[in-house]
């Protein structure tokens, strides 16, 4: 077994936000396939639906879990309204994915959904450890 004590606590952090956030992250992207591909939901439209269902769990559990104990938490309101610009910068990102994978490329609903497992997580993570959670 592991002690993640002896970890540089990045790499923690990372371990940890790579488990909550890949839960938070299947969850978006099902809660967008799903409706996209078998209930006829503009695939844009269901990308929204993603971020909403994946946002509110995902600031609970990176703030609890991923994040726990990492810099200041004396203002709430700052590190939410933080949250919530990162969370945007996510949205956007997906839904570049979404619109050019299926929109321009005419790729099936599948498509957005390996760079929204693989690419926004990244720049997410960054963004947390930097900024929202620092």
């Amino acid at each position: 077994m592991v002690d993640l004590d002896a970890l540089p606590p990045v790499l923690v952090q990372l371990i940890r936000f790579g488990l909550v956030g890949g839960f938070v992250t299947a969850l978006g992207a099902g809660a967008y396939w799903v409706p996209a591909t078998f209930f006829g939901v503009p695939p844009l439209a269901a990308n929204v639906l993603g971020y909403v269902v994946a946002a509110g769990i995902g600031y609970l559990l990176h703030s609890r879990i991923s994040f726990r104990g990492h810099g200041s938490r004396d203002n709430p309101v700052q590190r939410t309204g933080r949250f919530v610009i990162v969370s945007l910068v996510s949205l956007a990102l997906n839904s570049l994915f979404v619109w050019a994978l299926t929109g321009p490329m005419h790729g099936p609903t599948w498509w957005p959904v390996v760079p929204m497992l693989f690419a926004t997580p990244f720049v997410t993570f960054a963004l947390n450890r930097q900024w929202v959670f620092a």
